[in-house]
């Protein structure tokens, strides 16, 4: 790697970027992960737990009112520019949605918590659609910085996801969760803090659609069309929606699966994601520095196989039961595997997008692994108690063999548009 890469990385705009990263990273955990956990902990039974998957449908619809964020003003935040406003006020929704999380109580109020909950995904969700054209934008025509960029999202995403996933389960151990949620919420203000710091990227389009059928035609039909005229989209969706499901499937039971063997919440805190959380980062600075070297179909494919591989390593460390140190390197390869595979689907995502309709493109890519995460992830509570953890484990890892077998084809037809990532 020269100087000038090297220093690349501490741009302003990479800094934007990892900040942006966080900034979608960190309310997923918050009603995922570390929600289940907290459930748990108020004896909320499994279907339960598993069925508040459902909430976070958000992430996986958001494409059904990405055109309005390409084509509404927010009175007032208007004057910041499009990217910036609908940003703000997304961010400020989450805020708000999270402190009244923070208010609530599994026992006291279990219904409002999922009212709240759902606030936060709607929230995030909308958060996600502009940051996500936004960074996008800031790379366009350029496909190595678009995997710069997804390198450096992702590094940011894991930072925030582990703040409100090992740093809050951290925290439970000495603060209640109430005060742990409250926390979270004000770590937002760093996202905050980078949208109005960047510039509004020049090239989002500012014509004025003044009829309903020309909203509707310019925000919803041109994007799709443009995107089914790339040879073989339907199986660069497939890719899309099936990349990640094995990890997806095995999140809403993975705090529940450690507090099973017997690990404490600091164990399950410092060992099982922040001693990961070296790992996680190498795996995504690993997976955009590989990218370069062997194409982004090869690396997704490679990838692809990874996944499968160490989430079958829970298996053995059922059998052993709590040993700490099994745990660190199960999660270590875990982590490490999982940085690769998101750095490689989002790069992937971003080559996919036409830049004239970012935000709506790329709010149908990412509600796909979404709608996977949600949908099917809230029977993984029921799969569980019909079978066991092993065969639970079994089910997740051999997941990943749909998207592995489109990433085989993809690679095989190479269409023109994915030979230069």
């Amino acid at each position: 790697m020269t100087k000038n890469k090297f220093l690349s990385f501490f741009s302003r705009k990479m800094m934007i970027t990892i900040a942006f990263g966080l900034s979608s990273g960190l309310p997923l955990a918050l009603v995922f992960g570390t929600l289940s956990l907290w459930l748990k902990d108020y004896h909320i039974a499994y279907r339960t737990i598993g069925a508040f998957s459902l909430l976070r449908l958000p992430y996986s619809f958001k494409w059904l009112w990405a055109p309005l964020v390409e084509t509404v003003k927010i009175p007032i935040l208007s004057r910041l520019g499009k990217r910036r406003s609908w940003a703000i006020f997304s961010q400020l929704g989450l805020f708000f949605a999270i402190v009244w999380l923070s208010f609530l109580s599994p026992h006291e109020s279990i219904l409002m918590m999922a009212m709240a909950a759902f606030c936060v995904s709607l929230f995030s969700a909308t958060q996600d659609i502009v940051l996500d054209a936004f960074r996008v934008e800031l790379f366009q025509q350029n496909q190595e910085k678009e995997i710069d960029g997804a390198t450096m999202y992702v590094l940011g995403y894991r930072i925030g996801n582990v703040i409100s996933g090992a740093g809050a389960i951290g925290l439970a151990a000495v603060l209640t969760w109430n005060e742990v949620y409250f926390i979270n919420a004000l770590i937002l203000l760093i996202g905050m803090a980078a949208v109005l710091w960047a510039k509004e990227p020049q090239t989002v389009e500012t014509k004025e659609v003044k009829r309903e059928k020309n909203v509707f035609t310019y925000a919803v039909i041109e994007p799709l069309r443009l995107f089914m005229e790339r040879p073989y989209w339907l199986a660069a969706l497939v890719v899309v929606f099936c990349y990640r499901l094995s990890d997806s499937y095995f999140a809403p039971m993975a705090y529940p699966f450690y507090d099973d063997l017997g690990f404490t919440k600091a164990e399950i805190a410092y060992i099982s994601k922040l001693y990961g959380m070296g790992a996680t980062i190498i795996g995504g600075l690993l997976g955009g520095y590989f990218l370069t070297k062997v194409g982004l179909l090869r690396g997704l494919l490679i990838f692809a196989f990874v996944q499968g591989l160490t989430t079958a390593l829970y298996i053995p460390l059922y059998y052993i039961g709590h040993d700490v140190w099994f745990l660190m390197l199960t999660i270590s390869l875990e982590n490490l595997s999982s940085g690769m595979a998101t750095t490689a689907i989002i790069a992937f995502m971003s080559v996919l997008c036409h830049k004239g309709h970012t935000a709506t493109q790329y709010a149908l890519l990412s509600s796909l692994p979404g709608f996977a995460r949600d949908i099917f992830a809230s029977t993984s509570g029921w799969v569980l108690d019909q079978t066991s953890w092993p065969e639970f484990f079994v089910v997740s890892a051999l997941l990943t063999l749909p998207g592995a077998v489109f990433c085989w084809f993809l690679y095989r037809k190479k269409p023109a548009y994915l030979i230069g990532a």
